[in-house]
């Protein structure tokens, strides 16, 4: 079997023939047969069937022929383990049915238990690390991201639960944050163990925080958490989500191999921001895919041609994919990312020499 390492190369700086190339939620609702699995199953249910996950998480490999898969599954699932109970409904995302609000609430809060109560999810690992031909990503979301669901019960506008206990319980908020923190890096760490080659800790809403409040109330427990995962022999990667341009210039001593950027910050100021520690990954915006195809490639041909600057570099989106999105366009984009940044590595290498 042969085995494309060409992402893993590229988050570790090192030299690629073409860009790889990934999307977030690439197993998603996009793909007319991943929606007749959903008439059947909810999204809770197919990470239940180690079996089908593993079926969803291939389909994209094979349909789109992109660098990486991502495990199918959601950020919310190992928050189960610790005591919370939790829906994902439909048009609305985690709906919290014991939120988090007082000190006694994140006392009950118990130590994660992988093997036992997340054993599905590494199942459907160790049955991708068979069957992939490309390298696994799996991921955890990161505790502010997972705090504003607990705190605020369901998906928010403007976190006004979870800022008034940060800015008004700090001390509650650091215990907090520490909880998460061990659940986190124990999740992970068994992913690893299971054959995950990578992985990417999603903080898809920090953004909604300035800089400072950043570094005060979130940076402390996302430095303890990849240092403490540091030992292990995989890429890792930062996804600070969305609007997150100014908190870029806080991560340059994150012991990490990658930054997820979105599409307000072009890759060349992505990495003046991060002054050039990392492999930048990024970051066509998604609602591009909704433009014809000429449109999406100018737009893939201007961010490759920021990206083969330097080595590290990983095309992905800004954001997740979103329900509207055409299989063929992403095929089509695929492919033109993989010959265009081809074209533009030899180029690259030839203004160099």
């Amino acid at each position: 079997m042969s085995y494309n390492d060409r992402f893993i190369r590229a988050c570790l700086g090192q030299e690629v023939d073409r860009t790889p190339v990934w999307y977030m939620r690439q197993a998603g609702r996009y793909d007319p047969e991943y929606r007749k699995i959903k008439e059947k199953y909810s999204l809770l249910e197919i990470c239940l069937q180690p079996e089908l996950a593993a079926e969803v998480t291939l389909m994209p490999v094979k349909k789109l022929g992109v660098d990486a898969a991502i495990l199918y599954s959601d950020i919310m699932n190992p928050v189960a383990s610790i005591g919370i109970d939790f829906d994902i409904v439909k048009d609305v995302g985690p709906v919290i049915h014991n939120p988090i609000r007082t000190k006694e609430d994140i006392d009950r809060l118990k130590p994660i238990d992988v093997e036992k109560d997340l054993s599905h999810i590494l199942k459907t690992i160790s049955i991708l690390d068979k069957e992939l031909e490309v390298p696994l990503i799996t991921f955890a979301g990161a505790p502010f991201t997972l705090a504003s669901y607990l705190i605020e019960g369901r998906p928010s506008k403007n976190y006004i639960r979870t800022k008034s206990l940060m800015y008004g319980e700090p001390q509650l908020w650091h215990t907090l944050m520490e909880k998460l923190g061990d659940m986190v890096i124990t999740y992970l760490r068994a992913h690893v163990k299971h054959g995950g080659k990578a992985f990417q800790l999603f903080d898809s809403w920090v953004g909604a925080l300035s800089a400072k409040d950043f570094q005060i109330f979130v940076l402390p427990t996302i430095q303890r958490i990849f240092a403490e995962l540091k030992d292990l022999n995989v890429p890792k990667i930062y996804f600070p989500g969305v609007s997150s341009g100014e908190l870029l210039p806080t991560l340059t001593d994150l012991p990490v191999d990658v930054i997820g950027i979105d599409w307000r910050v072009p890759i060349r100021e992505g990495r003046r921001r991060t002054s050039g520690k990392y492999a930048i990954q990024g970051n066509l915006d998604p609602l591009v895919l909704t433009g014809p195809m000429e449109v999406i490639k100018e737009y893939a041909r201007e961010i490759i041609d920021q990206g083969v600057e330097s080595p590290g570099f990983i095309f992905n989106l800004g954001h997740g994919l979103f329900p509207e999105a055409s299989l063929d366009k992403l095929r089509e984009l695929t492919e033109y990312v993989h010959d265009y940044s081809s074209e533009a590595i030899s180029r690259q290498k030839l203004q160099t020499t």
